[in-house]
């Protein structure tokens, strides 16, 4: 019996190194798996997101001949050089403009939309066509038809302003108001995927909710600041951080109707991210800018989910 016992306990560790390494096992044939359903995305990514990103860092490191071949190694004298221009700080001021004038009235415009959107109409599914169509326009379509309605000499905002008793205003030509136009084409073309996206948040709110704040008392806009609001908030802050990304990414609607101009009044980094490389080929200088614009929106996101989201109420 005391044999037996012995040689059973001698089996345990066995038993156990062996449950082990079939644990080992199994987790490596579950990773295998992941990477092979993973590989096409990573590949993707690696191609078009992180081979871009160290290129640019790597070339920011050096000069750029007047023919678009790389030069001399400078360092990082050349971040220093640019990133402390007057060039450099001018675009970073239109870029901090641009996204102030386009994130904040787009999300109160696609709330304001959606909460009239979001009655229980008949009908109300033709306004919602309606409201959402832009997320279906191209950013060239988009800023034609604005270069249209623009136009100081046949353009219907400049009618409508005649009409009204007011003088005419060369929106696109004049720099004090060039960067607001372009603004407010930008907030029209994104105008359709915030309403969505709040649209959708709004009809996940439960009736219970509202129904147990009308039995307290609440009403009107009561119901909207204690019910709608915090229980819109995660989507609310989806839109925001989405939306600050996309000012920071926007060139189409500045390439069509200013260029950047007038004096450079419309010139965002990206804007000039692109003159330095593809007018003037200056690739080192256009890699700094770049690599600086990463920096700054993942700096911007990293802030927002830092002390936005802790207004954010998740159910």
């Amino acid at each position: 019996m005391d044999t037996t016992d012995a040689s059973a306990n001698q089996r345990l560790p066995l038993i156990a190194v062996a449950g082990r390494l079939l644990q080992r096992l199994r987790g490596a044939n579950r990773l295998g798996f992941a990477l092979i359903f993973l590989a096409p995305s990573l590949v993707i990514f690696g191609a078009f997101v992180f081979y871009p990103l160290i290129k640019a860092v790597y070339l920011g490191f050096y000069e750029t001949d007047p023919f678009g071949n790389q030069g001399d190694f400078v360092g990082v004298d050349q971040y220093r050089t640019v990133l402390t221009s007057e060039s450099f700080r001018h675009s970073l001021k239109v870029t901090l403009l641009f996204a102030l004038y386009t994130v904040p009235p787009g999300i109160l415009l696609g709330l304001a939309l959606a909460l009239l959107a979001n009655q229980k109409l008949p009908g109300i599914s033709i306004f919602r066509v309606m409201f959402s169509s832009t997320v279906a326009t191209s950013v060239a379509v988009a800023s034609l038809m604005w270069l249209t309605l623009l136009n100081p000499n046949i353009g219907l905002v400049n009618y409508f302003l005649v009409e009204a008793g007011q003088p005419r205003i060369e929106w696109l030509l004049d720099p004090d108001w060039a960067l607001p136009a372009v603004s407010a084409t930008t907030v029209w073309l994104n105008l359709g995927l915030a309403f969505i996206v709040i649209l959708a948040g709004l009809q996940t709110i439960p009736d219970e909710l509202y129904e147990s704040a009308r039995v307290e008392g609440a009403s009107g806009w009561r119901l909207f600041w204690h019910v709608t609001l915090p229980m819109l908030s995660p989507t609310l802050f989806f839109v925001s951080v989405v939306g600050t990304i996309l000012a920071f990414q926007a060139f189409g609607q500045i390439h069509i109707l200013t260029r950047g101009g007038p004096t450079d009044a419309t010139e965002v980094i990206v804007y000039s991210i692109w003159e330095d490389a593809f007018q003037r080929f200056n690739y080192g200088v256009a890699s700094v800018q770049a690599v600086a614009l990463f920096v700054l929106v993942l700096g911007l996101t990293v802030v927002q989910f830092r002390f936005l989201e802790r207004r954010v109420f998740y159910q």
